[in-house]
C-alpha cells in the first residue's frame, strides 16, 4: 500500500481554499477513484493525468487508487488540480518521495502529453497559499509572472509534468520545447477566457497606452467639469440628453482622469480579472483602472455575477476600482439595474446559488448615460419629439428613485453649438492637464483621511461627515430647506456634502464654503442655486472664453 499527498487551492469566487489532495494505492482491481465534491472537469482529470503520466515516462500504477480532495465538503472546479493529483499518484506509486511533496503547492492543468497549461485564478490561488503558511508552489510556465507577484512565495514554474519529475527526483531537467515563434497565437493560452461567458481576454482593461483624450470633447463645459468632480471624489454621474450630445465621449474619458492604482488595489483588480480569465497576456499585473461598459441587454447574472455552479465574476467585479458605464440605461431592465443598489452602498456583492454563496468586491465609479424620451428628442429646441406623455413617464421610470438617490451628479448634456463644433484654432484642455489636478484634489483628501480607513470622500460615512468635518458656518441652509421640503433624503444630505467636500479639494479650500454646497445640491437637483463656482485653476479653451459656467447643466426645458 503506497499514500502520498500534495496541496491544491479551490477557488470560490475571488477568494481561495487550501485542499488537501491525497492519493492511496491499495491492491486490487485496476480502478481511478477521484472523491471530494469534483465538478465535470474534475471528474475528466482522471483521464487527463493518466494519459499526462504515461506520456510523461512514468509508470501508471495497476492498483486500486483513490484520490481525494479534502475538505470533502467544498465544492471544487475547473482543471487547476491535475498538476497537483498527478504528483500525489507519482508519490503513491513511489516514483517521486513523498516528503517531498507535503509542502508543495501545486496548480496547473495538464494536457495529454504531459504538457502543463495555465488556469485561471493563479494571483488569488497563490495569495491563499501564502496565507496558509505554504512558501514554494509550483505554476504553469506562462503563469510565473502572475504568481511572483506575492511576496514571500518561492515560484517555480514548469513547461511539463517531465520537467517537474526531475526537479523533485533530482534528476537532469529535460528540455521542453517553447513557444511558437511563426506568430501564432500561444496554445498554452487558449482558453483562459471560456466562449459565452462574457470575459473575452482583455475586456474591460485598458490596452495600450492610447486612451481617448478629453480635449477631443467639444464645448460641454458644466459636463466636463461634472467628469472632473466625478472623478476627484469616485461619484457617481449621471447623463441625460438627447443623442449626438457627447454623453458617451464624456463617459469613455473618465477612466483616463483616475490616478493609476496602488499597489493594493492592483492586486485585488488583477485577482478579479484573473479569476475572470480577461487578464491579457504578458501583463500580470493592472495598474491602470479597468473600464467596463456592458450592453444594455446584459443580464443579471453578466452584470452581478452568476453562472451555472458557483458564480463567477459580473460587470460590476471586472469594474472594481475603475469605471462601469450603462449606456442607453433607460432601456436596462430596470431589475437589472436595482441590483446596483446593494454594491454602490458597500463596495461589494454578494451571489448567492445552489452550489456556494460568493462574496466578489465591486467598489466602483458608475457613469450612466440616457436618453430624455424613447425618440430622444423630447425638451429640445425643434426637436419634434412624438412620444405620449405616459411613454415618457414610463421611460424615464426605468430608472428607479432608489438607484437615483446613490447617484452624486446629475448632468443634463446640452447639443453642441454650431460655433463650438467647428472652431478652428480653440482646443479644449487634454485629460492629462485635468487629470493633474484631479490627483492633486485626491492628494489632499488622503491627507485630511490620514489615520481613518477611507481614502477618497466618496466613501466617508455622512455621520462621519457630519460632526468630524464642518463646513463653513451657515453652508448648509439651502441644503436644511431641501431636506425640510422632501426635495433632500437624508442618504442625498450626505452626497451633497461629500461633492461639496470634494468641490473643495479642487479648488484648493481647507472645507466647503457656502458656494460649494450650493453647486453641489445644483448637480444633485439641477436647479440654480446662487452664483455659479468653478472648480480647478485656469487652462485650456474654457477659462478662455471668459464665461462662468456650473458644472450642472440647465434642467430640462419641460421642467423649467
Amino acid at each position: 500500500m503506497g499514500f502520498a499527498r500534495t496541496c491544491s487551492v479551490a477557488l470560490v469566487g475571488v477568494e481561495g481554499v487550501v485542499v488537501e489532495v491525497q492519493a492511496d494505492l491499495e491492491p486490487g482491481v485496476a480502478a481511478f477513484t477521484l472523491v471530494g465534491l469534483p465538478d465535470k472537469s474534475l471528474v475528466e482529470s482522471r483521464d487527463r493525468v493518466r494519459a499526462a503520466v504515461v506520456n510523461s515516462g512514468a509508470e501508471w500504477p495497476q492498483k486500486k487508487l483513490t484520490v481525494g480532495l479534502s475538505p470533502a465538503s467544498v465544492p471544487k472546479s475547473g482543471s487547476g488540480f491535475d498538476l497537483a493529483v498527478a504528483c500525489a499518484v507519482l508519490g503513491a506509486a513511489e516514483r517521486l518521495d513523498p516528503r517531498e511533496l507535503t509542502d508543495l503547492m501545486m496548480i496547473g492543468e495538464l494536457g495529454l502529453d504531459g504538457r502543463v497549461r495555465p488556469v485561471r485564478g493563479v494571483l488569488p490561488a497563490v495569495l491563499a497559499a501564502a496565507d496558509a503558511g505554504y512558501r514554494q508552489v509550483v505554476v504553469p510556465e506562462r503563469a510565473v509572472a502572475e504568481a511572483s507577484l506575492v511576496p514571500g512565495v518561492s515560484v517555480l514554474g514548469v513547461r511539463s509534468l517531465r520537467q517537474l519529475i526531475a526537479v523533485l527526483a533530482d534528476e537532469p531537467v529535460p528540455e521542453e520545447e517553447d513557444r511558437p515563434e511563426d506568430g501564432r497565437p500561444d496554445p498554452l493560452l487558449a482558453g483562459l477566457a471560456v466562449p459565452g461567458t462574457g470575459a473575452d481576454v482583455g475586456a474591460g482593461l485598458p490596452r495600450g497606452d492610447h486612451s481617448p483624450d478629453l480635449a477631443d470633447v467639444a464645448g460641454q463645459h458644466g459636463a466636463r467639469r461634472a467628469l472632473e468632480v466625478a472623478a476627484a471624489g469616485r461619484h457617481h454621474i449621471f447623463f441625460k440628453g438627447p443623442p449626438g450630445a457627447g454623453k458617451t465621449m464624456l463617459a469613455e474619458r473618465l477612466p483616463g482622469l483616475l490616478p493609476p492604482l496602488n499597489p493594493k488595489e492592483s492586486l485585488e483588480v488583477t485577482a478579479v480579472h484573473s479569476v475572470a480569465g480577461t487578464l491579457p497576456p504578458g501583463q500580470p499585473l493592472v495598474h491602470r483602472p479597468p473600464y467596463c461598459a456592458p450592453h444594455h441587454s446584459a443580464t443579471m447574472a453578466s452584470l452581478v455575477g452568476g453562472g451555472t455552479g458557483l458564480p463567477r465574476p459580473g460587470a460590476v467585479s471586472l469594474a472594481h476600482h475603475g469605471v462601469l458605464f450603462l449606456d442607453e440605461a433607460a432601456e436596462c431592465s430596470p431589475r437589472v439595474l436595482d441590483a446596483l443598489r446593494q454594491p454602490l452602498e458597500s463596495g461589494h456583492v454578494v451571489v448567492a446559488r445552489a452550489a456556494g454563496m460568493m462574496r466578489m468586491p465591486a467598489r466602483f465609479l458608475l457613469a450612466l448615460a440616457a436618453n430624455p424620451c424613447p425618440c430622444g428628442r423630447h425638451g429640445t429646441v425643434g426637436g419634434g419629439c412624438e412620444c405620449r406623455p405616459s411613454s415618457v413617464r414610463r421611460y424615464r421610470a426605468r430608472l428607479s428613485g432608489p438607484l437615483m438617490d446613490r447617484v452624486d451628479l446629475r448632468i443634463c448634456v446640452e447639443p453642441v453649438a454650431r460655433s463650438e463644433l467647428i472652431a478652428l484654432g480653440r482646443r479644449a484642455e487634454s485629460t492629462a492637464t485635468v487629470a493633474e489636478r484631479v490627483r492633486a484634489a485626491r492628494e489632499r483628501a488622503e491627507a485630511r483621511l490620514t489615520g481613518t480607513p477611507w481614502r477618497t470622500n466618496s466613501e466617508i460615512p455622512g455621520h462621519e461627515l457630519r460632526t468630524r468635518w464642518q463646513v463653513h458656518p451657515g453652508a448648509l441652509a439651502q441644503a436644511e430647506r431641501d431636506l425640510e421640503c422632501g426635495l433632500l433624503t437624508a442618504r442625498g444630505l450626505d452626497r451633497v456634502l461629500r461633492v461639496a467636500w470634494t468641490a473643495a479639494d479642487l479648488a484648493g479650500r481647507d472645507r466647503p464654503t457656502r458656494e460649494d454646497v450650493d453647486w453641489a445640491l445644483e448637480l444633485r437637483t439641477g436647479v440654480r442655486r446662487g452664483a455659479p463656482i468653478t472648480v480647478g485653476a485656469g487652462g485650456g479653451s474654457d477659462a478662455g472664453t471668459g464665461e462662468r459656467e456650473t458644472a450642472a447643466a440647465r434642467p430640462p426645458k419641460d421642467q423649467r
